[in-house]
C-alpha cells in the first residue's frame, strides 16, 4: 500500500489554555495512527506552524490571543488547509465555523465520546484527501510525461490542469485556458465561453505555470499572453486588457511593466 496512505495522522492542538491542551493530549494518547506534531497557544503561531509543518488534522480553539480560530483558517491559502476541528466554550460561533468549512464543532468540556466521533470523521476526511492526492499526483505524472516534453514544452510547468467536477476528473489544456481568475480558497479557469472550478489557490498554480506564458496582471488574475487582443489606458496608470474572448481585465500598475515586456518581445 502507498505509504501516504498508511503515514500517521500529524495533528496540530491549539489553545491558549494548558488544560486544554493536556485534555487534548490524554484524549489522544491511546490512538496509536495520531501523532502529535505540536502545540501552539495563539493564532499568530499557529498559522505559521501550520505552513511549516502542513498537519494533516488541527484542532483549534476559536478564542486564542493574536489571531482568532477564523483568522487562522482565513489566513492560510486553500492548498495550505488542514482538516479542522473546532475545540472551543462558545456555542455562538458554530454556523461560522461550519461556513469556513470545518469538519467538527466540539464544545467545551468534551465528553469522550463526543471527542471520539468528531476524531473518527476526522480520520476518514485526511484519508479520503489522501487517496485524492495519490490518485492526482499519478494522473498528473502520467499527463506530464506524455505530453510535457513534446513540442519542446518545458516539463516543469503544466500542460494540462486537472478538474474535479460532479465525481469526475478531466484535464483542461494551459494553452486553451484565457484567464484565471482568484475565487476565495479556489480559482476558476476561463476557457472561451467555459469556467471551471480548481481547488488552489492562485500563488500556488501560478507557480506551476510557465511565465513566458501566464502572466499575473492583478492580485485576483492571471492571463495568458496569446488570449490578449488589445491594451487600452486606464486611469491611475492602470490598463485595461481586452481578450479574444471579449474579456476586459484591469491590469494594475504593480505589474503593468512586465505585460509591455512581453508584449513587445511577442512572447
Amino acid at each position: 500500500m502507498n505509504a501516504r496512505l498508511t503515514a500517521p495522522i500529524r495533528a496540530l492542538l491549539v489553545d491558549d489554555e494548558p488544560l486544554a491542551l493536556r485534555k487534548l493530549r490524554r484524549m489522544l494518547a491511546g490512538e496509536r495512527d495520531i501523532q502529535i506534531a505540536g502545540e501552539c497557544g495563539d493564532g499568530r503561531e499557529a498559522a505559521a506552524v501550520i505552513r511549516e509543518i502542513s498537519p494533516d488534522l488541527v484542532f483549534l480553539d476559536i478564542q486564542i490571543p493574536e489571531l482568532d480560530g477564523f483568522g487562522v483558517i482565513e489566513s492560510l491559502s486553500a492548498d495550505e488547509l488542514p482538516v479542522i476541528v473546532f475545540v472551543t466554550a462558545y456555542d455562538e460561533y458554530a454556523l461560522r465555523a461550519f461556513d469556513a468549512h470545518a469538519l467538527d464543532y466540539l464544545l467545551k468540556p468534551v465528553g469522550r465520546d463526543r471527542f471520539h466521533e468528531a476524531l473518527e470523521r476526522a480520520r476518514a476526511r485526511v484519508i479520503e484527501r489522501r487517496v485524492a492526492g495519490v490518485i492526482d499526483s499519478r494522473l498528473l505524472a502520467l499527463h506530464t510525461e506524455r505530453h510535457a516534453t513534446a513540442d519542446g514544452v518545458d516539463a516543469r510547468y503544466l500542460t494540462r490542469i486537472a478538474v474535479k467536477s460532479g465525481g469526475r476528473a478531466f484535464f483542461v489544456r494551459s494553452d486553451d485556458v484565457d484567464w484565471i481568475e482568484a475565487a476565495d480558497n479556489y480559482v476558476r479557469l476561463h476557457v472561451g465561453a467555459s469556467s471551471h472550478l480548481v481547488r488552489e489557490s492562485l500563488r500556488a498554480l501560478e507557480s506551476k505555470l510557465d511565465p513566458r506564458a501566464f502572466l499575473r496582471v492583478h492580485r485576483s488574475a492571471i492571463v495568458h499572453v496569446d488570449a490578449i487582443r488589445e491594451l487600452q489606458p486606464w486611469f491611475h496608470g492602470d490598463h485595461v486588457i481586452i481578450l479574444r474572448s471579449g474579456a476586459r481585465l484591469t491590469c494594475s500598475r504593480r505589474y503593468d511593466e512586465r505585460l509591455r515586456r512581453m508584449l513587445a518581445n511577442d512572447i
